[in-house]
């Protein structure tokens, strides 16, 4: 475990004030059936905490690389839509321009304050903790265009409502990502997008209220609901422990040294108290944490069995679950009542597009097969056709997106066109009845179709539909997303 830590990252927690569990020896006592067992049930929970991790910190911590957005606490405006060069995260969207938030509460809330926005933009504030738990929305759908003032506060506060802020929204962890998603109307509506983006803004309580300076800091926290002045706070894992690539979470033990660090991000919730405990058998979550080196080779091998059989256990949820349509990206992103422990259904949402909207906020129709039921590639020709008056019922707007497989990224091409969507449709061409066809193909379709051509990679892939703020027709399931039909 010490080969991963700074010394320096070992006293942070120290002094971080996070949750700690009972102290205990990492796996002493359990067989090699029930490590490989824990290791599974823990792998499939706990793939979610991770990915958040490695993405937090690629977008807040490591200032070297090339995915660096800016630091906590500071609200960053993406002016651009996303790219083949946006490799963060899988299934980006490059409907709307991005604003983020990675939050850090553990010395105080922080005020987030969205101006007056034109009736006609659509706009949504999402708000997610290190569950990837959708815990709260602002925007368009919930709290209107007429702008607003909303506190975020962690699980240790326990102040009141100060006057001037609209709502107090409550995370059960100590940091949080914050999405802000704001249309763009048209390829000549970005000055008109970065005018809205400029009139979001985020500030410590501390400062909302003007309240004491650094120097008055400590004598501040004495008083009950006085908040201390803004300091800067580094992130654990600036000092502790670096994540790993998507490649090592499949199989390198260390995903379970970082699953035991984010676990210290909050306290455990009360539905989770048994599963905490099966964990801590093999350390993780514990003030001795899960220590790879300290394992048998046995039960080394048993753990990373487990990690196998988690993957087994997700390809197989895949083929029989979702591409059967038995669940869909409905069921899969929400808030934590909503998942009720189904731990396999927020692993396969972190693994098909992490920080997915919540259905009421964005349906996500996915296109994962042909309507012959096999897999799409480039070296064959589709076709997506909405017939007359059956284009995607939404209250804001919709999409329809290429992803390479098995990356799930965006797909470069040579018009530079990632998705087709509802703001083009101006420039797209129907048909004499009415209908509107979309052709998906990797070479032009020919000039006289290009406008309504969507760009695909030469090998495989998939197409994500997104539906933002649907209407009851899409969620109630009488509006049906047409299929991909191969063409000779």
């Amino acid at each position: 475990m010490l080969s991963h830590y700074k010394t320096k990252g070992i006293l942070a927690f120290a002094v971080a004030g996070l949750a700690l569990t009972a102290t205990s020896t990492s796996a002493q006592g359990v067989t090699s059936d029930e490590a490989r067992a824990i290791a599974r049930d823990s792998y499939i929970y706990g793939y979610p905490l991770v990915e958040n991790y490695r993405i937090q910190y690629a977008y807040s911590v490591d200032k070297g690389g090339a995915e660096y957005k800016g630091p906590f606490n500071t609200l960053v405006n993406i002016a651009r839509l996303y790219t083949p060069e946006d490799k963060a995260i899988q299934t980006p969207n490059s409907d709307t321009p991005y604003s983020m938030l990675s939050a850090d509460l553990r010395k105080e809330p922080l005020v987030l304050t969205v101006p007056k926005i034109e009736e006609s933009r659509y706009f949504s504030l999402q708000f997610i903790d290190s569950y990837t738990f959708n815990f709260h929305y602002a925007g368009s759908r919930t709290t209107g265009n007429g702008g607003g003032t909303y506190l975020l506060a962690g699980p240790n506060w326990s102040g009141e409502t100060p006057e001037g802020v609209d709502e107090v929204i409550r995370s059960e962890t100590n940091f949080n990502f914050v999405i802000y998603r704001t249309q763009l109307m048209g390829p000549d509506d970005m000055d008109n997008v970065k005018a809205v983006q400029a009139g979001y803004k985020v500030e410590p309580l501390s400062e909302f209220l003007g309240q004491p300076s650094s120097t008055e800091a400590a004598a501040a926290l004495q008083k009950p609901n006085v908040l201390p002045s803004r300091v800067t706070i580094d992130h654990p894992v600036t000092q502790a422990l670096d994540p790993i690539s998507q490649n090592e979470e499949r199989t390198d033990p260390k995903f379970f040294e970082i699953l035991d660090l984010t676990l210290k991000f909050g306290p455990a919730p009360d539905e989770e108290k048994d599963l905490r405990a099966r964990m801590a058998k093999l350390g993780i979550g514990t003030d001795a944490g899960f220590q790879a080196n300290s394992l048998s080779p046995e039960i080394l091998k048993a753990v990373q069995a487990g990690m196998a059989d988690a993957w087994d256990a997700y390809d197989k949820f895949v083929k029989e679950e979702i591409e059967t349509g038995k669940v869909t990206s409905a069921d899969l992103f929400g808030t934590r009542k909503k998942i009720d422990g189904n731990w396999m259904y927020r692993m396969a949402a972190v693994i098909l597009g992490i920080y997915g909207n919540s259905p009421e906020e964005a349906f996500y129709p996915a296109l994962r097969t042909d309507t012959n039921g096999n897999p799409m590639t480039g070296s064959n020709a589709y076709t997506i056709t909405f017939p007359k008056d059956q284009l995607p019922p939404v209250n804001a707007f919709w999409s329809v997106t290429m992803y390479d497989l098995p990356q799930s990224l965006l797909v470069a091409n040579p018009i530079n066109r990632y998705l087709i969507n509802s703001p083009m449709l101006p420039d797209l061409q129907t048909s004499a009845d009415g209908s509107l066809t979309i052709y998906v193909q990797h070479e032009s379709p020919g000039k006289d179709k290009e406008s309504n051509w969507l760009p695909a990679p030469e090998g495989d892939f998939w197409m994500a539909m997104r539906l933002y703020w649907p209407n009851d027709a899409a969620l109630d399931g009488s509006w049906k997303a047409p299929g991909a039909v191969k063409v000779n």
